[in-house]
């Protein structure tokens, strides 16, 4: 057959991420992005790279990057515990990664590997959408590590007043409020927990960037019986989306918001670094909102299958 003669079939762009992490082989972040690249037409393909105790140090995950790149992946996603582990690994660092010390997108660039962070940019637009008209003269934020490094750059970058930043661990707390202090143009300090029974009834904002409210982890961080009814709140888990600090936020007349519009706009941040194509933010919202829903039932959903 001479390639005169062959068939007429429209090529589609092909698209190889992947997602580095523990237990991520639940995660919801695979099918968010097959379903925008259908959208685009695209063969887009995402796998996860559970990792098992004892593979997260860096000579491990450096094998793993190059042998991604040589195997033809376009790009990964890393999360927990590697996010930190990386950084020496890669050439160059996006601003937003730079500022947080920590990078959840690795795009392979040619010869270069270029580490971003989604979490920062997702949860400013997030804010910007839903809270960008809210008094933040002081903000508080619970926790320091991860998700919460991430917050505290975005909120820096939007005129807090003062961002308060409280975590258990004192150390971790005061290390990251000198960091955003760099490149904030309002007052940044850290408290301990019990601290905040001082701050709360002060505050304009809270942000929950703790693992409480997820379903290994039920409650809340902190007593939302301390914030005025007049401030928001704000939560970074979104499994489940209403969480028991929203609920009782909402209870009490306070303004809220979930962790979904984080969630789908990093993921949204993520797609448009490893294609270079505008995600369709409105569509990739409702396909997690349904993902979520879909995965509260108990049924084992058609991906994990």
């Amino acid at each position: 057959m001479t390639i005169d003669a062959l068939p007429e079939v429209p090529l589609r762009r092909a698209v190889l991420i992947g997602l580095i992490g523990e237990g991520v082989t639940p995660s919801l972040t695979p099918p968010m992005h097959e379903l925008e690249g259908a959208r685009h037409g695209m063969h887009y393909v995402y796998r996860t790279i559970d990792l098992a105790p004892g593979e997260s140090t860096e000579e491990y995950v450096g094998r793993l990057l190059a042998d991604a790149r040589r195997l033809g992946f376009d790009g990964l996603n890393v999360t927990h515990p590697v996010k930190q582990t990386v950084l020496p690994l890669l050439d160059e660092l996006a601003p937003a990664a730079r500022t947080v010390g920590a990078v959840n997108t690795v795009v392979f660039d040619g010869d270069r590997m270029i580490g971003h962070n989604t979490d920062v940019t997702g949860f400013g637009a997030a804010f910007d959408e839903t809270l960008g008209d809210a008094d933040r003269d002081l903000v508080v934020l619970v926790g320091a590590g991860g998700a919460g490094a991430a917050v505290a750059s975005a909120l820096a970058a939007r005129d807090v007043g003062e961002l308060v930043i409280a975590d258990a661990a004192a150390g971790r707390a005061a290390a990251l409020a000198a960091s955003v202090a760099e490149v904030s143009t309002g007052r940044v300090r850290a408290i301990g927990p019990d601290e905040l029974a001082d701050v709360l009834p002060g505050a304009d904002g809270v942000v929950n960037a703790t693992p409480f409210g997820m379903a290994a982890h039920p409650g809340a961080a902190f007593d939302v019986g301390l914030v005025p009814s007049r401030a928001f709140v704000a939560d970074v888990v979104y499994r489940p989306v209403e969480t028991e600090l929203l609920v009782a936020a909402r209870d009490r007349g306070c303004r809220v918001m979930s962790g979904l519009g984080m969630a789908m706009h990093q993921a949204a941040d993520a797609f448009e670094i490893f294609t270079g194509e505008p995600a369709d933010r409105e569509a990739m919202l409702a396909d997690l909102t349904a993902l979520v829903a879909v995965e509260a039932t108990g049924t084992p959903p058609p991906w994990h299958r």
